[in-house]
């Protein structure tokens, strides 16, 4: 359904080694840097990383949260740590299962360093 992701920051070396740092845990290779903005690129799509190319600072979304993929819930883990360690905030409860009425859901949430919240999922089998 969606092509591309792309949320804004103030510092885009920082939200470079930030980003890359995170999503190497789930195998998402160093973004490409493109002027003011990075690119990751998968086969499943594309999550980008600008400043706004307006002038003004850039802000989070009221109620936002990206979503990213994982296989596994050791893999949840192991992303959130390397957010945690390059300076994200850890949110909400604490990586784990939560049932929903999609079923069993592995995840963990970050406030990443310009404040936008993300969030790692692994959807458990029935």
């Amino acid at each position: 359904m969606f092509s591309h992701v792309m949320i804004g920051t103030n510092d885009l070396d920082k939200a470079k080694t930030f980003y890359d740092n995170l999503l190497s845990t789930l195998e998402v290779r160093p973004a490409r840097v493109d002027g003011h903005r990075i690119f990751y690129i998968t086969k499943t799509g594309v999550f980008s990383v600008s400043k706004p190319i307006n002038g003004e600072p850039a802000t989070c979304a009221n109620g936002g949260t990206i979503g990213f993929a994982a296989n596994s819930p050791e893999q949840v883990d192991k992303w959130h740590a390397a957010g945690v360690a390059a300076g994200g905030i850890s949110i909400e409860d604490p990586p784990g299962v939560r049932q929903g009425p999609g079923g069993k859901l592995y995840l963990a949430y970050l406030r990443d360093l310009d404040g936008n919240k993300i969030c790692a999922m692994h959807r458990m089998p029935s």
